[in-house]
């Protein structure tokens, strides 16, 4: 039953990690990354879709994304939700495709960025936190139901701090690289 628990415990965890690697994808580095524009949608025959359904983004070098349109007609519509987004960023409509051109971070902006990736980070350590403290209630309720021993109480104490330690410590490296990729661009 304490596996359970474990897994439960861990699939929690594993969640929250991801959740902080989806946003930190999206944020804005000083470099061209296709991520980048993963949250764009586009007002696209009525209903607003994801940009990678409408076409495609590839970074030919570390300053420039491209972005082709499966369709010639969409590619205004495009443009628009790029410009209209709060990444920033002002393409270049070649007719074609959209050229876009990452400009270096502000000390400023780049500033804010860590301010806001050690946001997302304390966040998926709060939730962390929480799967640590519903998983130990569980088994402090099992040992009150006499289904673990008091023994098998400590150690399952034991095993949650152990799960929730290497994925703080996951969270952390997660922080570092980001904040290495904003302050070294």
């Amino acid at each position: 039953m304490l596996k359970d628990v474990y897994a439960e415990t861990r699939n929690h965890m594993q969640k929250a990690l991801e959740a902080l690697e989806h946003h930190l994808s999206t944020m804005r580095t000083g470099r061209a990354n296709p991520a980048l524009l993963n949250n764009i949608r586009v007002e696209y025959y009525g209903s607003a879709t994801p940009l990678n359904q409408v076409g495609s983004v590839s970074s030919p070098d570390p300053r420039t994304l491209v972005v082709q349109s499966w369709d010639a007609s969409a590619l205004k519509d495009i443009e628009k939700a790029i410009r209209d987004s709060d990444l920033g960023l002002n393409p270049t409509n070649k007719g074609d495709a959209l050229y876009i051109n990452i400009p270096p971070l502000t000390e400023e902006r780049r500033k804010d960025l860590v301010k806001s990736v050690r946001h997302y980070a304390e966040e998926a350590k709060i939730a962390v936190r929480n799967a640590r403290r519903e998983a130990i209630d569980g088994a402090k309720k099992m040992e009150k139901d006499k289904t673990i021993s008091e023994d098998d109480l400590k150690k399952a104490e034991a095993e949650i701090q152990k799960i929730t330690d290497d994925f703080i410590h996951k969270i952390e490296g997660a922080l570092e690289k980001k904040e290495g990729e904003i302050l070294g661009s």
